[in-house]
């Protein structure tokens, strides 16, 4: 079998894989707080007999773009965009902190506070947070966490917790769409971060860049596949004048 069709597979395979990444940061084109994914591949030569000649395409570590989105105004008192390179603590549904950049908040029936996706947001003690009842909320620059009920003076009911990754601990993508640590453990409540309330931070995709990049990968990927159309045919003439050698 002609060893062409392991180099046009894998190939073949890391162009659908760069689709279905695109195709994904294009979905979330307008979700809040999103970060881009991004795909990354590495050719490696096959070692063996003979020369070097043929390179397989492998995944490589891939990341996400970390550039801020576009400022959201919604003057909503539950909004809130985390500034500079700052992150909100949530629950994950495992269990563990994991980050998020996705500040529209709410508080549910019972009196938690919540992310959109119905998560747990986390104080800087790294506890879920409890709102009285009723009671009107606001949040600070610093994210402290002010209640309101009435008839009552506004007390602080706690501080969100904003972390800040760094070189050493960045942040990795999870299944789940959220960011956990690298080490695995939980970052550090960063004192110097800050947030904006009253407004919400778009999503950092930039939906041409994503679409050229799809048309780029199908036409990679429609290249991939004539190589092993030739190399199926390459065979059959290869089979048709063995036979009539025999």
């Amino acid at each position: 079998m002609d060893r062409i069709i392991y180099t046009a597979m894998t190939g073949a395979n890391a162009a659908a894989q760069r689709q279905s990444v695109l195709s994904n940061n294009l979905a979330n084109a307008s979700t809040t707080g999103f970060r881009a994914e991004l795909s990354t591949f590495r050719a490696v030569p096959l070692q063996g007999d003979g020369a070097s000649t043929r390179v397989f395409a492998l995944e490589a570590t891939s990341g996400y773009r970390d550039t801020p989105g576009a400022v959201q105004r919604t003057g909503r008192s539950l909004d809130a965009m985390a500034m500079g390179n700052a992150w909100f603590a949530v629950q994950g549904l495992d269990g563990t902190e994991a980050y998020t950049r996705g500040g529209a908040f709410e508080v549910n029936a019972n009196g938690q506070m919540l992310t959109g996706a119905g998560l747990p947001v986390l104080s800087d003690g790294g506890a879920p947070i409890d709102v009285p009842p009723g009671a009107e909320v606001s949040l600070g620059s610093d994210g402290t966490i002010t209640a309101k009920v009435a008839g009552q003076p506004p007390s602080a009911i706690g501080r969100l917790k904003l972390a800040t990754p760094t070189a050493e601990d960045p942040l990795v993508r999870g299944d789940d769409g959220l960011f956990r640590a690298r080490s695995r453990e939980p970052l550090p409540q960063d004192a110097a971060a800050r947030l904006l309330p009253g407004a919400l931070e778009g999503s950092n995709v930039n939906p041409v860049e994503s679409m050229v990049g799809m048309i780029a990968a199908s036409r990679q990927f429609e290249q991939q596949m004539r190589l092993l159309q030739t190399a199926e045919t390459n065979d059959k003439s290869a089979s048709q004048l063995l036979s009539l050698n025999g």
